[in-house]
């Protein structure tokens, strides 16, 4: 009797990856909420945000292997990941200055404004570190055929 493998389905086209991609941003942005809000009555601010963020982080990483990129997590891109969240901020920074400084837009709204443009940044960074053979000159292994 054949064992059966699980694998997992196939990606999706970039534009796909792309939607999914943001429905786990704000996914990411709740998981960060849920933790940051009530252990900022029992903590201090830094170390409920720290926690918070790390919490959304390693959410994120799970949701956007699985769901986003379709692959499985491993320890190397696992200890990759916080790499897009650096992308993520260098752009979003970048960003923020300049419709503050340049554009006169207000501080309190300009965060959000600036994360619009930073998702495409942090998207092929994220999916650079977590889909195989993405940019390092190799293609992923072939995959098994069913035998179906």
């Amino acid at each position: 009797m054949p064992l059966h493998v699980r694998r997992l389905p196939r990606a999706l086209p970039e534009g796909g990856q792309i939607v999914r991609f943001v429905i786990v941003g704000g996914f990411n942005t709740a998981v960060f909420s849920a933790c940051y809000l009530p252990l900022h009555r029992a903590l201090p601010y830094f170390a409920a945000y720290t926690v918070g963020f790390l919490a959304g982080m390693t959410c994120s990483f799970f949701l956007n292997t699985y769901f986003t990129y379709r692959t499985r997590p491993t320890w190397r891109k696992f200890l990759l990941f916080p790499l897009t969240q650096v992308t993520n901020y260098a752009a979003q920074s970048v960003g923020l200055v300049v419709l503050v400084t340049w554009c006169g837009v207000n501080s309190k709204v300009a965060p959000l404004a600036a994360a619009l443009p930073a998702l495409p940044f942090t998207f092929l960074v994220a999916r650079r570190m977590l889909l195989p053979g993405r940019g390092s000159g190799h293609a992923p292994p072939p995959r098994p055929r069913d035998p179906a």
